[in-house]
């Protein structure tokens, strides 16, 4: 008889559970916290772009897998700032999402959907459930207990600031920020909870070089020139800061009858930092998989190539300064912007071959 545990009640477990109740199976879910999402409140982006060659991701979950998801929102502008220059880019471009303790968060919209018993506050570990169930799909979300199991390749480690913040804001734009002055070596963004609120994040790699920079500082110039952009005072709500996120990959994506799904595997995208797609899809293929219906390893591939290209293009990126990203920006505001983002083709494999003449210069120069 097989008898399934999840370890985890975020996206991929979640997900895992209502594919195996789909086809017969009720498993067992097993969170440490008192409650589904209970962490800080987050925005993330689905973008279109980096799941060709599935165009709109919440039609497909609900067509092809039963989940039903509601955004927050779709977008129709990307506007990209760095230093000195800005780009407009729109379209169909992909949906605005919440995290953590809200009532329409990714995780709450799914524990409805869920019939099977949720263990909150748990204290088991993966060795014990190893010994009462057939099978344990580990989606904890955090990745530290996949490196302890299995062989985990760590690629860095980030640091994110983040705050809700009240004003007046387009629902369906949403903004990114390419500048070392903010976020050296990473990002920043807006994005938008509603017309009167919005998330606003600064996320940067914990390199050496790093380490010894002022965080309160950084943050404090990345909430003025928002605040500049958005042409108004932005009141912060709530805040939040993650020191030392793992971004990384499993080796194996199955050891025996244990399956790593979402962050345990490695579905965080290191170049933008989000992993809905990823979660919810391995979480689907590992109870597929349970069912007969599939194989994991094979299924989730073209995971792990995204994942192998967004972590080269992220060290592309690296390397450049704001005068590197002032011509990035420069070239995308326009129709090769519009094109790209709105294309078919993998806006990884293509962003790495634009970017090869810049890299190559920084690399000359150094």
């Amino acid at each position: 008889m097989v008898k399934v545990a999840i370890m985890g009640a975020g996206l991929s477990g979640l997900a895992c559970a209502i594919t195996l109740e789909r086809n017969g199976i009720n498993p067992t879910i097993y969170e440490k916290r008192r409650q589904v999402g209970d962490r800080f409140v987050n925005c993330e982006i689905l973008m279109s772009v980096l799941t060709k060659p599935i165009h709109d991701s919440i039609a497909y979950f609900s067509e092809k897998h039963g989940i039903y998801l509601q955004p927050t929102g779709n977008i129709r502008q990307l506007v990209i700032h760095s230093e000195n220059r800005q780009a407009h880019i729109r379209g169909h471009l992909g949906f605005t999402n919440t995290r953590g303790r809200h009532d329409n968060s990714f995780e709450r919209q799914l524990a409805k959907q869920v019939k099977s018993k949720i263990i909150f506050n748990s204290k088991h570990s993966y060795e014990h459930l190893l010994q009462d169930f057939t099978h344990v799909v580990m989606a904890t979300g955090d990745a530290a207990y996949a490196a302890r199991v299995q062989d985990f390749r760590e690629d860095l480690t980030v640091t994110l600031r983040g705050a809700i913040v009240s004003g007046n804001f387009d629902r369906y734009t949403v903004r990114a920020w390419l500048n070392n002055k903010f976020a050296p070596k990473g990002y920043g963004y807006l994005i938008p909870i509603s017309d009167k609120e919005a998330n606003i994040v600064i996320a940067y790699p914990d390199y050496p070089e790093n380490q010894a920079l002022d965080t309160h500082a950084l943050w404090e110039r990345f909430y003025r020139n928002v605040c500049e952009i958005c042409d108004q005072k932005l009141r912060i709500t709530d805040n939040f800061e993650v020191s030392k996120y793992i971004i990384g990959i499993c080796k194996y994506p199955r050891i025996g009858n244990t399956f790593f799904t979402g962050n345990n595997f490695g579905s965080i995208m290191p170049f933008l930092g989000f992993g809905q797609f990823a979660s919810l899809y391995t979480g689907i293929q590992a109870a597929k998989d349970i069912c007969g219906m599939g194989n994991y390893e094979e299924c989730i591939k073209p995971i792990k190539e995204s994942y192998q290209l967004s972590i080269a293009l992220r060290k592309s990126m690296e390397k450049l300064d704001n005068s590197g990203f002032d011509f990035i920006v420069e070239r995308l505001n326009g129709s090769l912007g519009n094109r790209i983002f709105n294309s078919n083709r993998n806006i990884l494999k293509m962003a790495g071959y634009l970017l090869k003449p810049l890299t190559n210069k920084e690399q000359k120069n150094e």
